[in-house]
């Protein structure tokens, strides 16, 4: 009876097939702008997407326990001033790089917009599997779609 209610995800929570969309849209973009007749086939492209992919994955992990996390963050900068100062100094910073490059903070804040949602749709059609699952299921639906949009734009689909 489970998996049928799995294999019906599509249908009962549409916003999981926009995830996938979106996820395609970014990875069909990231393949544009590393262009291999700029970047080349070599390493440093490589990493590039490997960045990519990994900050995708933050993402998703991020957005699907935000009061864990949250939890978590306000207890240790409770512990003391010196890291409640540290704290504070690295969310600072690495917020501010991130506004420094803003078509890569646009693309993490879609991404976020969409996992949200997915994960909102989740809870409406009431299949709220534990976290661990939640975070491997859209996770796996972000990579397939990034894979899917970098294979598309790669073979000129796109």
């Amino acid at each position: 009876m489970n998996l049928l209610r799995y294999a019906l995800l599509p249908v009962r929570a549409p916003m999981v097939l926009l995830l996938l969309g979106v996820s395609t849209y970014l990875g069909s973009r990231w393949s544009h702008t590393l262009d291999p007749q700029v970047f080349g086939n070599g390493l440093f492209r490589n990493l590039l997407l490997t960045v990519e992919c990994l900050q995708a994955l933050l993402v998703v992990v991020v957005c699907t326990i935000p009061d864990i996390l949250m939890h978590e963050l306000s207890s240790m900068m409770a512990y003391s001033r010196v890291v409640s100062l540290v704290g504070t100094l690295l969310l600072v910073i690495t917020g501010g790089l991130y506004l420094l490059h803003l078509s890569v903070f646009s693309s993490v804040l879609i991404l976020a917009c969409s996992v949200f949602l997915a994960r909102l749709d989740l809870v409406r059609a009431d299949m709220v599997p534990p976290r661990l699952i939640t975070i491997f299921l859209l996770g796996f639906v972000v990579m397939l779609g990034i894979s899917l949009g970098w294979w598309l734009a790669m073979n000129r689909h796109l």
